[in-house]
Order: C-alpha cells, then structure tokens, then sequence
C-alpha cells in the first residue's frame, strides 16, 4: 500500500470513528449505569448519564475532526449541535424522546434539503462534501443529492418505527445492527452510478467514506 493509500485508509478510519464513537460511548455508558433489573427510576439514571457522555464525546469528536482531519464539515457542526441541544432537554425534564427523536429531525432536515436543492437543479450534497468525488459530473451529483435525499427520509421513517416498537436500548443497539449496515450498503449501491457519471478513483484526494453522517 503505498503512502498517499494508507492516508486514506486511515482518514477514512478517522471519519468512522468520528461519526460512530460518540454512540459507542452512549451505549457504554449506559449499559455500565443500567442496574441488574432495570426498573422506570434506574433506566432514566442511566439515560441522563448515557446522555451527558454522548454530549461530551459528541464535542469531543468535533474537535478531533478539525484537529487531525483539519476541518469540520456543515454535517458534523449540525449533528453535534442538535446533540447538545436535545441533551440538555433530554437531561433537564427526564425524557429520552428528545434524544430519540434527534436522529430523525436530522435526517428530514438533510432529506428535504437535498430532495429541494434537487428539484431547484442544485446539488446541495456537492458543497457539503466538497472534492469528496473527483471527476462527477453534475449530472452525477444531482442524482446522488437525490438519491440520498430518498434516503434520509426513509432513515427518518425508520427511526421513528424503530423509536415507537423497541425499548431504549434496542433502539440503540439498532443504530448500530440496522442503520450502520444500511447506510455502508446504500453507499456502496451509488458506486455504479458514480462510475457511469465520471468519478475516477485514480483522481480522488479524498476516501470514499466520506458519505454524509448517519444522525448518531
């Protein structure tokens, strides 16, 4: 592998880990504060506590983003913003919903974006992931905008199905199990037309895996 490969690889890595560590450390944390009988009492402990982790590591990351990746991107200042703030709500009237319902507004919010900057023949995902695909045509980017603007918004339905049948900690085990596997398949499912509309994985400067978050 040579040098400029393994920046890649490793940048790639570094915008997993990123996107995903704060969940893990939700999850961590809750599972550690969860006592042997989960009664009604116990399991808001754990959620506040869960809750205020996934605060901390959620700026954690973003200023790891722009320390080792030297930027951050409009998606992440978004995510962690809605983190922060329906953590605070969650934590202050001790309701998880708001945490719950945090994955959904973000997805809506990027679906209808995409899906309008489409339909106004803009390509909003363009700006948002900058050079991530050397070589796409405009064509190429209209339909990935559109594309995962669908998307979002079926993430968003999903969200809400999953938030309303499972327990707390099923829903979070699920954005791991169900939305982590769906969003690498779906990103994968665009290479074909990514092809046929220009992109050159010679000219890339960037990872592929610069797809946008997953509203963890």
């Amino acid at each position: 592998m040579s040098e400029s490969e393994g920046k890649k690889a490793a940048s790639s890595w570094l915008n997993v880990a990123v996107d995903y560590g704060p969940l893990l450390v939700f999850l961590g944390v809750y599972r550690w504060m969860s006592p042997e009988e989960t009664s009604a009492g116990g399991e808001l402990i754990a959620i506040t506590y869960g809750t205020g982790a996934f605060m901390v590591a959620a700026v954690a990351a973003l200023v790891f983003s722009k320390w080792r990746l030297g930027k951050v991107s409009p998606m992440l200042w978004f995510s962690t913003a809605l983190i922060v703030g329906f953590g605070s709500l969650t934590i202050f009237f001790g309701d998880p919903t708001f945490v719950q319902i945090k994955p959904t507004i973000i997805y809506a919010t990027f679906g209808v974006a995409l899906l309008g900057g489409f339909f106004a023949g803009k390509a909003l995902l363009r700006i948002l992931l900058e050079a991530a695909f050397e070589g796409l045509s405009d064509a190429g980017w209209l339909k990935l905008s559109r594309n995962w603007g669908v998307f979002f918004l079926c993430l968003a339905g999903l969200n809400e199905i999953l938030r309303a049948q499972l327990d707390f900690e099923g829903w979070l085990w699920a954005k791991f199990w169900v939305f982590l596997p769906l969003t690498f398949l779906f990103t994968f499912s665009q290479i074909p037309m990514l092809l046929k509309h220009g992109l050159s994985f010679e000219e890339r400067d960037e990872p592929l895996k610069n797809e946008p978050p997953t509203g963890s």
